[in-house]
């Protein structure tokens, strides 16, 4: 028999309307923690309004909304599935020749369709959000003035001096990762009025502890016209290897539709673009895996009303998302650090847990 436009948009509706609800209440939870500990940084300055760390907060939230989204797909499915067959819905269908597969479609649907809008509109808009969270946080609570830029042509870097306000410009064309050395190097200084004051060209420069190392420079100077040779210079600096590393590498901050671009001009200059290529291919495995989700649900759902336990269920959805957001994460680190290839990092678990999802329900109902 074939299922009604009607009853496939009732089906519909009812899960989208528990899925916006259950997402709801954990963005406000997330929202309410999030804002208690940016409240308690922010407690150690004298300059951050409350105002503004409300709005933090808010810039936050879709960063971790789209890490629960997978949760919320999964046990607002499960609780739809369940409220239907408490209210018997689900054994009328069933007694009139439905399939199971007939009433989880428009469910999937929902999903997928969640999943595109993830894909392609959610995660632009808060990669933007983030990026605007992470400078509000650099010049309040952690008060970095650092910039880091990357392009086609190479890295260009700015940080403050330890000298009355003034600047330093860094430019390098081509970086080595492995030794963090910068290839034909040039830094440009400035006072705090943007004043030019020397400019240094390296044949390397090094990032070590406290400083960069030049090596090989030659300066030239605002006041002199003739420019000072060294074959070692070095310039004081706060910033890590890890603090750079994090502000291009964080696939948060990105783009789904920049990050093709934005991989290539990485590996262009020298950098290790893994981490973003498993991420990428991961965004793309985002409808599969919201299926995968559904059909999860559905397993352990989908149960006669007489038969008890509402607790069980609740407690093996519990598990199911901690075993699928502890696999994915697994595997996404072994494709970053290179032991799996980035396909299989991203893929499989979306295709496990489908597949999963797909052979329980084959040998439990009868289709």
């Amino acid at each position: 028999m074939r299922m009604t436009a009607t009853l496939s948009r009732y089906i519909a509706k009812s899960y989208f309307r528990n899925m916006i609800f259950l997402l709801l209440i954990l963005l406000g939870i997330i929202y309410l923690f999030d804002t208690v500990e940016l409240i308690r940084r922010a407690s150690k300055r004298d300059d951050v309004p409350f105002m503004l760390v409300l709005q933090m907060g808010l810039l936050k939230l879709p960063e971790v909304g789209q890490i629960l989204f997978p949760f919320a797909i999964l046990f607002s499915a499960m609780f739809t599935f369940w409220q239907l067959t408490r209210r018997y819905e689900l054994i009328v269908m069933r007694s009139a020749g439905f399939s199971v597969w007939q009433f989880l479609s428009p469910v999937i649907a929902v999903a997928v369709t969640l999943a595109i809008v993830q894909v392609m509109i959610i995660n632009p808009i808060g990669a933007l959000l983030v990026g605007k969270f992470s400078d509000l946080e650099n010049q309040y609570l952690n008060h970095n003035a650092s910039e880091i830029a990357f392009f086609e042509e190479g890295l260009w870097l700015k940080q403050d001096l330890d000298e009355g306000g003034s600047y330093a410009i860094l430019y390098a064309p081509k970086i080595d990762q492995l030794s963090w050395q910068l290839k034909n190097a040039t830094l440009f200084k400035f006072d705090e009025q943007n004043n030019f004051l020397s400019r240094i060209d390296a044949s390397d420069a090094l990032l070590k502890r406290g400083f960069w190392e030049f090596n090989n420079a030659l300066v030239h100077s605002a006041s002199s016209t003739e420019p000072v040779s060294y074959e070692r210079l070095t310039i004081p600096t706060s910033l890590t290897i890890g603090e750079i590393e994090d502000s291009f590498a964080s696939p948060e901050t990105m783009s789904f539709w920049n990050l093709p671009e934005y991989i290539k001009t990485l590996e262009a200059t020298g950098f290790d673009a893994t981490r973003l290529r498993v991420y990428y291919q991961h965004l793309w495995a985002q409808p599969l895996f919201f299926a995968a989700m559904v059909l999860l649900a559905a397993t352990v759902s989908m149960r006669p009303p007489r038969q008890r336990g509402a607790f069980a269920l609740i407690v093996l959805g519990i598990f199911i998302g901690f075993i699928v957001f502890f696999l994915s994460s697994f595997l996404q680190a072994l494709g970053t650090s290179r032991q799996i290839p980035v396909p299989l990092a991203a893929w499989s678990p979306s295709l496990i847990c489908f597949l999963l999802g797909l052979s329980v329900i084959l040998t439990v109902e009868d289709g």
